[in-house]
């Protein structure tokens, strides 16, 4: 019995000691970031954040840019339902009218000022005369700009810009390089070969011969074109008609710093608005 008891003692000290022999899996501990590492990882991190940020600003700018811009569309649909209600409440007085037995008057010619093709015209705003040519082919007036920029006022739309002229263009040169801002009535589209365009259309005093209206201009470089001033069928309409065979009816407006008026006849020349 005894030596029985010996040799199972024996054996449990035997598998004792050799489950002690095994090995013990243990946990691999975290590497440690060295100072670079650690640096290298802010740095990516800080890009990282850089980079969404411009991201949330440029879509924050172009959502601006399309609320202007619709902002800009809706003033331009306002400004022509008014002249469409002008329009119509014109048309409707017009046919209310009692028909007169006047060659003039059935023509609607009565009380029109008679213009020429190529006239000079005045903006007592900027303090310049400048060429025009007249023509009823086109539906709004034009002048030639340069250095457009917009700006906000008191809330609404303007434009600071100089006057697009050329060394060619006769012009009081006391304004040739001087800015001239005016708020934007409305823009417009136009759709040429090159593609689409959006032009800012701004209201200035302006004078022809008797005539002295505020008139609704594009703005635009024509500098490329021999006249700086085109006068459109919206400025005609109800106070001048045209004689195409005649230039220049009316005499040159006179300025502080312009030459005199009976000096225009040597200014005076009758070219089509091509490009120079």
């Amino acid at each position: 019995m005894f030596p029985r008891l010996l040799s199972i003692g024996v054996l449990s000290l035997g598998l004792l000691l050799a489950g002690c022999a095994l090995p013990i899996e243990q946990a691999e501990p975290e590497p440690v970031l060295g100072p670079d590492e650690f640096a290298l990882r802010i740095d990516r991190l800080e890009a990282d954040l850089a980079g969404r940020c411009d991201l949330q600003q440029r879509r924050q700018a172009d959502q601006e840019q399309r609320q202007s811009e619709l902002i800009a569309d809706v003033r331009e649909v306002g400004t022509l339902v008014r002249h469409l209600r002008a329009d119509i409440e014109r048309l409707e007085r017009t046919d209310s009218e009692p028909l007169v037995q006047c060659a003039a008057d059935e023509l609607g010619l009565a009380n029109k000022a008679v213009v020429g093709r190529s006239e000079w015209i005045g903006l007592p705003d900027v303090g310049t005369y400048l060429k025009a040519r007249v023509d009823s082919g086109a539906h709004t007036s034009s002048l030639s700009a340069s250095e457009i920029t917009r700006f906000e006022r008191d809330g609404d739309n303007w434009v600071r810009f100089k006057l697009g002229v050329t060394d060619d263009d006769v012009v009081v040169d006391d304004v040739r390089d001087e800015w001239i801002e005016a708020p934007v009535e409305r823009r417009v589209r136009i759709v040429q070969a090159a593609g689409e365009e959006s032009r800012p259309v701004v209201s200035l005093m302006m004078t022809l011969g008797p005539i002295r209206e505020s008139v609704e201009f594009t703005l635009n470089d024509r500098t490329h074109l021999n006249y700086p001033v085109l006068l459109g069928r919206r400025f005609l309409m109800d106070i001048a008609v045209i004689d195409v065979a005649e230039t220049y009816l009316h005499e040159r407006p006179e300025f502080p710093g312009g030459r005199p008026a009976d000096e225009a006849v040597d200014d005076e020349d009758d070219r089509d608005d091509e490009e120079r």
